[in-house]
C-alpha cells in the first residue's frame, strides 16, 4: 500500500507543479533584458481551503471557490473528506445513497452535530444526519467543520465528535440565472437551475430559488437512484448590520441501498456482493426490495438584530418534516404469527402465498415533525462580551416496522410502507414488528463570557444546561405501553486565546459533551412472541471531557495550524446495526470508558496567484479503558484500539485557476480500521484520488460566465472496503474473563465506490 500511496501522491502533486511551472516560465525575464526588481508579495487563499480563523478551538472550512471545482453531485460529507480527522466511507461515487458514513477523530456520525443555516439536521431519535438530503452544492457558500469543540449556542446534542455547519449562498444583488448540465458514468444525468431575483423594488428583499434533478444507475449491482431537490432563500438587510432570512430546502429521493458484506463475503465475492437483478419466487434478495423513498422539508429563519452599539440579538427558528422507508426483503407465513407477545389465532391473508409462505416487503418507516428555536443576546460591557440564550426543540418520531405484499414480478405494491397498503391481521390490526411513537423535548440554556484581558489575550468561560425528555407509546400488545425518559446534563467549558503577533496565535480549551441513549432503547422488542429486548430508561448518558491546544500561523502565502487533542469518555456509546428477527435495526453498544488523544494539522501554501496546495493529517491514539460486558461475562477489551478509529490519515489537495484554465486534485489516505472491540478483525488502509480539469469560456462565446469541467472521482479505482458499517463485539469465539465462551459475530463493511467521470457545462445568464 505504501508504494501505491506514493504513486498516487505524486500524481496529486504533479498537476499543480506543472501548472505553476508554466506560469513561472511565462514570467521569466528575457536573457538580454534588464532584470527587474523582485517584489515579494503574498497570495490570498484562492480556494478557501484554509480560511483565516480566530476561534479558540480547532476549526477547518471549505468555501464555494473549492466546491465549484468538485463534481456537483458530491454531498457535504464527501466535500469535507480532505479536512483533518474526517474519515468518509462512501458507497457510491455520486453521494446519492444513504449507505455511507463519516467519523471525526474516530467518533461516528451519530456523534457529529450538523447545522444548515443554523438549524439542526440530525435525526431526533438516533442522532444521524443524512448528507444526500442537504442543499445542492451550487447553493453552499461554506462548509465549516469544528472537529471537537461545538459552539455553546449550537442547537445540537450528541456532538462530542464536532460540528459540521453549512451556510447557504446569499441571493445575488442583480437578477440572473444559472444552469448546470451534467452527464457521466453509470448513465449519470443531472440538471440544476437557479434563478435570482436581485433587489425586489424598494423592499430591500432579494431571493433565489433552485431546482435540481439527478439520476444515476447503481455503480455496482442492479438499481438506480433518483433525487429531486429545491432550495430557496429570501433575505432582507437593513440599517447597521440587521438582517433576516428564510431558507427552504426540499428533498424527494428514491435510492437503492448497497449491501454491506462481511469480511468472508468480501473475500469470496468482492464487488460482486450485490442484490439480485431479477426476481424469482421466494427471493428476498431482489434489489427492488431494498429501494428506499424519502421526502424531507426544512425551514430555517435566522435573524440578526443590532439593538444598540452594545446589544445584539440573534434568533433562529426552524421547522422540519420528514417521511421515508428503509425497506428489506423477508418472508411471512399465514400462520404462527405474533403481534408483540400475542399469538394470532387466525391466519393472515398473504397475497401470492405458496404453501402458506409469501415473500414480502419489510418496511422500516419513519415520520418526523420537528420545530424549535435558539435565541441569544450578546452584550458588550467594557472588556466583557456576555452571551445569554436558550434553546427549545419539540419533535415527534413515528416508527413502524410493517409488511407489504409484492407482485409476481417482485415489485412492491407500495414502496412507502403506508399502513393502508400494509398487511393486517384477521381482525384488522396492523401486523407490525415494531410500532411506536416518541415525543422528544429538548430544553437548554447557556451563559458565556468572553473577556479581553489585554489586546492580545482573551479568555472565555461558559455553562450550558441541557434537558432531554422522551415520552413514548408502544402500540404492540404486551406489558409495556407508555415509556418515559428525562435526563439533564451540566456542560461547563473554558477557553483561552493569545495573539502572539499579527500572524501567530495559540489557543486552548476544555469542553464537555453528552449523548443520551437512542430512543429505541426505551422499548420492549419481541420475536416469535418472546421478549428479546428489554426496554429501559435506566441507561446512562455518555459524558465526555475534551481538551485542545493549538497553534496557528496566517501568512501572506503560507498558512498552517496544528492542534493537539485529548478526550475521556464515560459510557462511550458506539452505533451499530443488528439483525433482529430478519430486520436490520440501529443499535448501540456501551463500550465503557475510552481515552483518545492525537494531533491534527493542515497547511495551505499559495506559491502564485491562483495556485494552492493543501496538506492535512491526523494521528489518533484511541484506546478502550474497560473490558466489555457481554452476556454476564467480560470480553478482554481493555487497552484495545477503538473501532473505526484509524491511527493515521492524511489528505493532499491542490487547485489551479489562471482565469482561463482551472483544475484540482484531492488525495486521501486512511489507515487500518478495527471492526471489533477485541481487535480480532480489521480492514486495511487505502487511498483515493479525485481529479478535475476545466476551462472558463467567458470571453470566447460572450461575456457571461460559462464553464466546462470534467471531474474524475476515485480515478485509481482501488478495490477496497472503505469503512465499518456495523461493528461487532468479537468476530471470533472468545473466552471471557470469567471463562464463558462468547460466540463471535461478523461485522459488516462499506465497499468503496468505483471510478466515475462527470462532465458539467455551467452557464450564467
Amino acid at each position: 500500500m505504501a508504494g501505491s500511496v506514493g504513486l498516487i501522491g505524486g500524481a496529486a502533486l504533479a498537476l499543480p507543479a506543472l501548472l505553476f511551472a508554466s506560469e513561472a516560465m511565462a514570467a521569466a525575464p528575457d536573457d538580454d533584458g534588464d532584470r527587474a526588481d523582485i517584489q515579494v508579495i503574498g497570495h490570498p487563499d484562492p480556494e478557501g481551503l484554509l480560511p483565516d480563523q480566530t476561534a479558540p478551538k480547532a476549526i477547518s472550512a471549505i468555501s464555494a471557490a473549492f466546491i465549484t471545482k468538485q463534481a456537483p453531485t458530491l454531498n457535504a460529507f464527501q466535500l469535507v473528506n480532505l479536512l483533518p480527522g474526517a474519515n468518509v466511507s462512501s458507497s457510491d461515487p455520486y453521494g446519492l445513497s444513504a449507505s455511507s458514513g463519516l467519523t471525526l477523530r474516530g467518533l461516528g456520525q451519530d456523534q457529529i452535530g450538523v447545522l444548515m443555516e443554523g438549524a439542526p439536521q440530525n435525526d431526533i431519535g438516533y442522532f444521524y444526519a443524512y448528507p444526500s438530503q442537504f442543499a445542492d452544492a451550487e447553493n453552499v457558500r461554506q462548509v465549516v467543520l469544528a472537529q471537537g469543540s461545538v459552539d455553546i449556542d449550537s442547537p445540537v446534542v450528541a456532538a462530542a465528535g464536532g460540528l459540521l455547519s453549512l451556510s447557504l449562498d446569499e441571493p445575488a444583488a442583480e437578477p440572473g440565472a444559472l444552469v448546470n448540465l451534467s452527464a457521466g458514468s453509470y448513465d449519470e444525468r443531472r440538471l440544476f437551475v437557479r434563478l435570482d431575483s436581485g433587489a425586489i423594488g424598494s423592499s430591500g428583499l432579494k431571493a433565489f430559488v433552485s431546482y435540481s434533478n439527478n439520476r444515476a444507475d447503481n455503480w455496482r449491482g442492479a438499481g438506480f437512484d433518483k433525487r429531486q431537490h429545491v432550495d430557496a432563500k429570501l433575505l432582507r438587510e437593513w440599517g447597521d448590520g440587521n438582517r433576516a432570512s428564510i431558507a427552504v430546502s426540499y428533498n424527494d429521493a428514491s435510492t437503492s441501498a448497497y449491501p454491506s458484506p462481511s469480511l468472508a463475503d468480501w473475500h469470496a465475492q468482492g464487488r460482486g456482493f450485490n442484490f439480485d437483478e431479477r426476481y424469482t419466487e421466494g427471493n428476498t434478495n431482489y434489489w427492488r426490495l431494498y429501494r428506499g423513498p424519502f421526502r424531507n422539508l426544512y425551514f430555517a429563519a435566522p435573524v440578526h438584530l443590532k439593538l444598540s452599539d452594545a446589544v445584539v440579538f440573534d434568533s433562529t427558528g426552524y421547522l422540519q418534516f420528514g417521511h421515508g422507508n428503509s425497506p428489506y426483503g423477508t418472508q411471512l407465513a399465514t400462520t404462527g404469527n405474533y403481534l408483540g407477545n400475542e399469538e394470532l389465532a387466525q391466519p393472515i391473508a398473504l397475497p401470492g402465498a405458496v404453501n402458506g409462505v409469501a415473500t414480502v416487503l419489510g418496511n422500516y418507516t419513519g415520520k418526523q415533525v420537528r420545530a424549535g428555536n435558539v435565541s441569544k443576546f450578546t452584550v458588550q460591557a467594557g472588556a466583557h462580551r456576555i452571551t445569554a440564550g436558550a434553546w427549545f426543540d419539540y419533535g415527534t418520531d413515528r416508527v413502524t416496522q410493517s409488511y407489504t405484499s409484492i407482485g409476481a414480478d417482485g415489485r412492491p405494491v407500495d414502496e412507502w410502507g403506508y399502513q393502508d397498503e400494509a398487511i393486517h391481521t384477521a381482525d384488522g390490526r396492523l401486523l407490525a414488528y415494531e410500532n411506536q411513537r416518541t415525543v422528544t423535548v429538548t430544553k437548554a440554556f447557556f451563559l458565556a463570557d468572553s473577556i479581553a484581558i489585554t489586546e492580545r489575550l482573551g479568555v472565555e468561560i461558559g455553562f450550558k444546561g441541557v434537558d432531554v425528555r422522551r415520552n413514548g407509546r408502544n402500540y404492540l400488545p404486551g406489558p409495556q405501553s407508555k415509556v418515559h425518559f428525562d435526563r439533564f446534563a451540566a456542560l461547563p467549558r473554558a477557553a483561552v486565546h493569545y495573539q502572539l503577533d499579527e500572524r501567530q496565535q495559540v489557543f486552548a480549551n476544555v469542553t464537555t459533551n453528552f449523548r443520551t441513549p437512542n430512543e429505541f432503547a426505551l422499548y420492549d422488542s419481541y420475536y416469535g412472541g418472546e421478549l428479546v429486548g428489554q426496554g429501559t430508561n435506566a441507561l446512562k448518558n455518555e459524558y465526555s471531557v475534551s481538551e485542545e491546544m493549538g497553534y496557528r500561523y496566517i501568512g501572506p502565502s503560507l498558512s498552517f495550524s496544528l492542534t493537539a487533542f485529548h478526550y475521556h469518555f464515560r459510557n462511550r456509546q458506539v452505533a451499530t446495526v443488528i439483525d433482529s428477527g430478519g430486520a436490520l435495526v440501529n443499535s448501540t453498544v456501551n463500550a465503557g470508558s475510552q481515552t483518545s488523544y492525537g494531533l491534527d494539522g493542515e497547511i495551505d501554501y499559495r506559491p502564485a496567484k491562483g495556485v494552492s496546495v493543501y496538506v492535512s493529517g491526523e494521528y489518533l491514539h484511541a484506546r478502550l479503558d474497560d473490558d466489555l460486558a457481554v452476556n454476564g461475562d467480560y470480553l478482554p477489551t481493555k487497552g484495545r484500539h477503538a473501532v473505526s478509529s484509524p491511527t493515521f490519515q492524511f489528505g493532499v489537495g491542490s487547485t489551479y485557476d489562471d482565469g482561463r484554465l482551472f483544475g484540482s486534485t484531492a488525495l486521501k489516505y486512511v489507515g487500518r480500521q478495527y471492526a471489533t472491540f477485541t481487535n480480532d478483525e480489521s480492514i486495511k488502509g487505502y487511498a483515493t484520488l479525485d481529479l478535475s480539469i476545466g476551462v472558463h469560456l467567458a470571453g470566447l462565446i460572450d461575456a457571461q460566465r460559462t464553464d466546462l469541467r470534467l471531474n474524475a472521482i476515485n480515478v485509481t479505482n482501488p478495490r477496497v472496503l472503505s469503512g465499518v458499517q456495523a461493528v461487532g463485539t468479537n468476530a471470533q469465539d472468545t473466552f471471557g474473563r470469567n471463562g464463558t465462551l462468547i460466540a463471535g459475530s461478523a461485522p459488516t463493511y462499506y465497499i468503496g465506490s468505483g471510478r466515475a467521470f462527470v462532465a458539467t457545462l455551467s452557464r450564467a445568464f
